[in-house]
């Protein structure tokens, strides 16, 4: 019994290692495309849904990581590893925040326009099946494994599934019917979950426990 207990745990553990360096390069290859394009077009919603991105990625190795130690025995708070990854995180939210509000505010009074936001409709299109597939997917194994932190990088993913709605909405909306203003509208939604985001790290990183807290 113990023996077929630890070959699904092996298993599962497995997994979640898999789309948790799934989501790493995921995020890599969409914060590069994303902030090459928001630059080049001129699009500070699609830039800084890249940003947040390659923030992403930072966390990711933290959960990476944290799966790698669950992976040889029973862990029950982060290590030091984890606990500086979650607070460069936040740093880096909270620095994405305050860019994306700065760059609001020169954009409207530079009257800035995005030239075109098409790539934002590709980009978040894709992003949106591929976080509903992975925060489905680390639902389930951090069910099977009753892991809170798993469920937790859930979570996480579940917020990036936001990111993507926003990001498509203000891109079609600005593509299709160029409404003024719904580029920065897009870029400060973004700050606004950025900001959760960080806060949410730091409280994460106080806390050292892997109970999640998540509402």
């Amino acid at each position: 019994m113990n023996s077929d207990y630890s070959r699904s745990k092996s298993k599962l553990l497995g997994i979640a290692l898999i789309l948790g360096v799934i989501t790493i390069i995921y995020n890599l290859l969409e914060g590069i495309v994303s902030t090459y394009f928001g630059y080049e077009d001129e699009t500070l919603v699609l830039f800084g849904f890249g940003i947040d991105s390659f923030v992403e990625v930072i966390s990711g190795i933290g959960i990476v990581h944290m799966i790698l130690r669950m992976q040889g025995n029973s862990v029950k708070d982060r290590d030091k590893f984890e606990i500086t990854a979650l607070k460069i995180t936040g740093t880096g939210f909270y620095i994405l925040t305050l860019g994306l509000i700065i760059g609001v505010i020169l954009n409207i009074t530079a009257k800035s326009v995005p030239e075109t936001t098409l790539i934002g409709i590709i980009v978040s299109s894709i992003s949106i099946v591929a976080m509903y597939f992975l925060m489905n997917y680390k639902v389930k194994i951090g069910t099977a494994l009753d892991s809170d932190a798993i469920l937790a990088d859930a979570n996480c993913t579940k917020t990036c599934f936001y990111l993507s709605l926003i990001l498509f909405a203000a891109s079609v909306l600005y593509e299709v019917f160029g409404i003024r203003f719904i580029d920065e509208i897009g870029s400060l939604g973004i700050a606004w979950f950025a900001f959760n985001e960080g806060k949410e790290s730091f409280e994460k990183a106080k806390n050292k426990s892997l109970i999640c807290e998540c509402h």
